[in-house]
């Protein structure tokens, strides 16, 4: 039984498609781009692999389509017993006999060929659907690649805010000690000090979120700690963003005071956060009606519904087809032993089978499907014009915020030094000075997240156009 049992495993083995293959796993310290992330998803994807497989359904449903057009051989033999008894005589026979025939389909009036380009029509069907899924796969990791520098960006932003208050805090004490500055601006260094560490424990946690979206999409699981490159859209001072859950039950406490140092008067100082700089990036390459044109030109699912209606004029064909005969050819062959007789026969037949009502309603049906899958190509149409136009003024007006938003952040820092200058020497108060690090801090993580929604804007445009991609998969691979 055990052996059996191996030989089935070996036989389900063998049997695998070619495109069953292992998945791809992540090397502890790797550093990755956006396109060895995509090679991993579109490798490790359940759906691409589910698209392939029914692309092999779909072919072969081709293939049984054209198996009319194929001889039918029939073989069989049997062995009779017979035993009759009356009053007068009882009689017996023992007779073997075996049959052979082959029939050939020589014509149907065209049927046999509307259902093979139905089939055929549903099979390239199949293949723009995978060619769509593929799209999702792609910037499906696009999104959470940019989601990761964003989060990396905005977590750096707060991590040196929380400095920033740890020393504003300690210059307050000192001045507090001293007797310069009231109970109340040590307060509120407390307070704004603690506002600073609890938003840095919320961007933690949105980075985290990040990476296990972004690990999700490629579908790699336990992955080890790895590094992603810039893009070319998304530019950091610092070229690799880390990518770890490692400390992902890190417990320590962050509500401690920062400790007392000697040189606390001194300790307060603005610092320039350049988490992008130089942000450049080049404006995308099509105007709206060109993006319409190739989206129209280009869309997978706009292509699997023509070949589905196309497919649903052949099915309209073969239902018409089916009032008309059917011309075969047959031959057999039989040999019996009882008196050891042969028997050989050849045909040609012209047959018909049809209920004429059923048949009636099976054609209607057919033309709804038909008038169905037009209208689903023109509603396609119609979705694909608005979100094309929806996401491309998204995009643009996105182009238009970020170097406005630049400018801001310059702003808002020069007023912050400025705010801390005359905080330093007794002019300012402590209000002034808290809202301008408040404004250079909103500022940056503006910045930064404008920067994302502009990647995330034009990485959807370029899926809902289609635009070819440098790093793919075909159904072949």
């Amino acid at each position: 039984m055990n052996f059996i049992k191996k030989i089935i495993v070996i036989f389900c083995l063998i049997s695998l498609p070619s495109y069953a293959v292992e998945q791809m796993s992540v090397e502890k310290h790797a550093v990755l781009s956006i396109k060895d992330c995509i090679s991993l998803a579109l490798q490790n994807s359940p759906n691409i692999k589910k698209a392939r497989y029914n692309y092999g359904l779909a072919k072969g449903n081709v293939g049984i389509a054209k198996s009319e057009y194929f001889p039918t051989l029939g073989i069989g033999t049997g062995y009779n017993l017979t035993d009759n008894r009356t009053d007068r005589m009882n009689t017996s026979s023992n007779v073997y006999s075996a049959e052979a025939n082959i029939r050939q389909l020589i014509w149907n009036f065209g049927k046999t060929n509307a259902n093979i380009r139905m089939y055929n029509f549903n099979r390239i069907a199949s293949l723009y659907d995978f060619n769509d899924i593929v799209l999702d796969t792609i910037f499906n990791v696009k999104t959470n690649y940019y989601g990761v520098l964003a989060a990396k960006a905005t977590l750096d932003i707060n991590r040196a805010n929380v400095q920033i208050n740890e020393r504003n805090y300690q210059r307050t004490k000192a001045y507090f000690d001293e007797g310069i500055r009231s109970k109340i601006d040590l307060v509120n260094a407390e307070v704004y000090l603690s506002d600073s560490k609890v938003t840095l424990v919320d961007s933690e946690k949105s980075y985290q979120n990040a990476i296990v979206k972004l690990n999700n999409s490629m579908y790699v699981a336990f992955a080890p700690e790895y590094e992603i490159e810039n893009t070319e859209t998304f530019n950091f001072t610092n070229n690799l963003a880390p990518v770890s859950l490692e400390k992902i039950d890190d417990k320590s406490d962050l509500s401690t005071l920062p400790k007392e140092v000697s040189d606390a008067f001194l300790t307060s100082q603005v610092e320039k956060i350049d988490v992008l700089e130089n942000y450049k990036f080049e404006p995308f390459p099509y105007t709206f009606e060109e993006s319409v044109k190739l989206a129209y030109k280009n869309r997978p699912d706009l292509m699997a519904y023509d070949a589905l209606l196309k497919a649903m004029k052949e099915s309209l064909k073969y239902a018409k087809r089916e009032y008309l005969p059917e011309i075969s050819a047959s031959a057999g062959y039989g040999y019996r032993d009882m008196y050891n007789s042969n028997s050989f026969n050849v045909g040609v037949n012209l047959s018909s089978s049809v209920n004429i009502k059923g048949q009636k309603h099976r054609i209607d049906n057919a033309k709804i499907q038909v008038k169905m899958a037009e209208n689903d190509i023109d509603l396609a149409k119609q979705d694909i014009y608005f979100e094309v136009q929806n996401l491309y003024i998204n995009m643009v007006q996105l182009e238009k915020q970020i170097p406005l938003l630049a400018v801001k952040v310059k702003q808002t820092l020069e007023n912050f030094e400025l705010a801390d200058g005359r905080y330093a020497v007794g002019l300012g108060d402590y209000i002034e000075l808290q809202d301008a690090k408040v404004n250079y801090n909103n500022a940056q993580v503006n910045y930064v997240q404008t920067v994302y929604n502009y990647n995330v804007a034009r990485a959807n445009l370029e899926k809902a156009i289609a635009l070819p991609q440098s790093v793919t998969t075909s159904i072949e691979d």
